[in-house]
């Protein structure tokens, strides 16, 4: 199961040029599952799953409470593998095409008001280096709404004096981001007086990266997850809220000011419009606005 899964992998690394995150994401899935087949005594290669056997898999996973979002992903890791495993004649059926994803419940994207931001982007201490990092990621964050692995994978190269960014996202898509005047200086002043420090304490290769740790390597998205998080909560007192909350926030607030949705979706590098639409959502304050602003009998109320 494990040689296959790898093939799998090498297939979409080298075939489609999948992203290290979404190789991890679909290897992290699979393996779990493998596992769950290994020691339940179900199965010992993928030909051999049957349906049942997979029910068997997401029971458990409803059991240990994963989340629906989390057990669906799974499904689909599974899903994919099946399809390159019958297209390589590895297995003549696919044990997920009766198995319905769990139905999801519909969230609104979790963002923060503009005085939030403003004390969040305020919250590191300017006078470190790491202080001067962690402003430059909070400013660029929100200022393009880039995905943290878009993020740490921003090079020195890419970011000076520039004030746009070429990105390259999922689906190696391209895109052009935005940069602010706010997040172009907090990037100058980490380039000119921060990053220095960091890389004079330096390990290994930097390999160009703009954001350092403290030991002068690349930044990783679960360093950059745990940064995030702690300002959120210092600066906002708010758990639970980690860097995709300002790429919502990046969002709704480009809404909210007025902008286009299809613009938006350029910004965001949604494939689809669809995807793009969770972000109409509107808050109290602005519905209370356009009632206010269009209701006849508003003022009445």
């Amino acid at each position: 199961m494990d040689n296959d899964v790898d093939a799998f992998l090498s297939e979409l690394r080298d075939g489609r040029g999948a992203s290290e995150p979404t190789l991890r994401a679909y290897a992290d899935d699979l393996r779990q599952c493998a596992d769950f087949l290994r020691r339940a005594k179900l199965a010992d290669s993928w030909p051999g799953v049957r349906p049942a056997h997979l029910r068997r898999f997401l029971s458990h996973l409803h059991s240990e409470d994963y989340a629906r979002t989390s057990i669906a992903r799974k499904l689909s890791s599974l899903r994919a593998l099946y399809r390159y495993l019958r297209a390589n004649d590895k297995a003549e059926v696919d044990p997920t095409a009766g198995i319905s994803s769990p139905r999801q419940r519909r969230r609104l994207p979790r963002f923060l008001f503009e005085a939030d931001i403003e004390k969040l982007l305020s919250a590191p201490d300017g006078s470190t280096p790491l202080g001067l990092r962690d402003r430059a990621i909070l400013e660029t964050l929100y200022a393009t709404g880039v995905r943290v692995s878009e993020l740490v994978s921003l090079t020195v190269s890419q970011c000076e004096r520039s004030s746009e960014l070429r990105i390259t996202g999922k689906g190696d898509r391209e895109r052009i981001v935005m940069l602010g005047r706010p997040a172009r200086a907090a990037i100058d002043t980490y380039l000119a007086e921060g990053r220095p420090h960091l890389l004079a304490r330096g390990e290994g290769d930097d390999h160009g990266r703009l954001f350092l740790n403290h030991r002068g390597g690349p930044l990783t998205d679960r360093s950059v997850r745990r940064v995030v998080h702690r300002h959120i909560l210092q600066a906002c007192a708010q758990h639970d809220i980690g860097p995709h909350a300002l790429r919502h926030t990046f969002a709704t607030h480009l809404l909210e000011a007025g902008a286009d949705l299809r613009a938006v979706q350029e910004l965001l590098g949604h494939a689809s419009l669809s995807t793009t639409q969770i972000y109409t959502h509107v808050t109290r304050r602005r519905l209370r606005e356009v009632y206010d602003q269009a209701h006849p009998r508003a003022g009445e109320s």
